[in-house]
């Protein structure tokens, strides 16, 4: 018996982008001290530290439902990783678990910005302090690079030929040729819905 457990675990251990099987949803105090640790620790980004602590950590979804959980919040208005945090924790546990969410990723980091807003009013002319920030600002883009990359990852294993002409487009259309944010939503949006709407109803027939 011990010899079956150990393989099976130590497959689990290698698939990270998998949830666990009926593994109980955390509760408030571990949404707000999880999402403080992100916030904590999400230095140019908490991005790239929430997908890590919810896909691969806690396992509390895989890597398809966090890529579209984070499409429905890069939609809407505000924030996109405060807006990750109200709608991940009231899918877990309602209401509070967003209130639970939302205030770990916000408290912890508002507490020390306004202690370094105070120091920076009085030192923020030296020379030294505006060369760190310079320096922060590059892994602040690597990171988020690194993290464009591993929401790629699930998009390129499937295939997708639909949702890689639509990444292409948005793409194209915003970062080579700077058209305006709203106007590409407003033509995206529709397309990918109606596409994937019309291509799920086609492979059901």
């Amino acid at each position: 018996m011990p010899e079956d457990s150990a393989p099976a675990a130590q497959e689990t251990d290698q698939v990270p982008d998998q949830p666990a099987a009926g593994a109980a949803p955390p509760g408030l105090l571990a949404l707000f001290l999880a999402f403080a640790r992100m916030s904590l620790a999400g230095f140019g980004g908490v991005l790239v530290f929430a997908r890590r602590a919810i896909v691969e950590q806690h396992r509390w979804m895989n890597a398809d439902e966090f890529n579209e959980t984070f499409a429905l919040c890069h939609f809407l208005p505000g924030p996109n990783i405060v807006n990750l945090s109200m709608v991940f924790g009231s899918r877990l546990r309602g209401i509070a678990g967003g209130v639970a969410a939302f205030a770990g990723l916000l408290l912890p980091p508002t507490l020390i910005m306004m202690v370094l807003a105070i120091i920076y009013a009085r030192y923020g002319d030296l020379d030294v302090l505006r060369s760190s920030l310079a320096g922060i600002s590059c892994a602040a883009v690597g990171l988020l690079i690194a993290v464009v990359f591993r929401m790629m990852t699930p998009l390129l294993k499937r295939t997708d030929p639909l949702a890689l002409i639509l990444m292409a487009g948005v793409f194209l259309a915003i970062g080579v040729l700077r058209l305006p944010l709203p106007a590409v939503l407003l033509v995206a949006i529709p397309i990918s819905v109606g596409a994937t709407f019309f291509l799920r109803r086609k492979v059901a027939a």
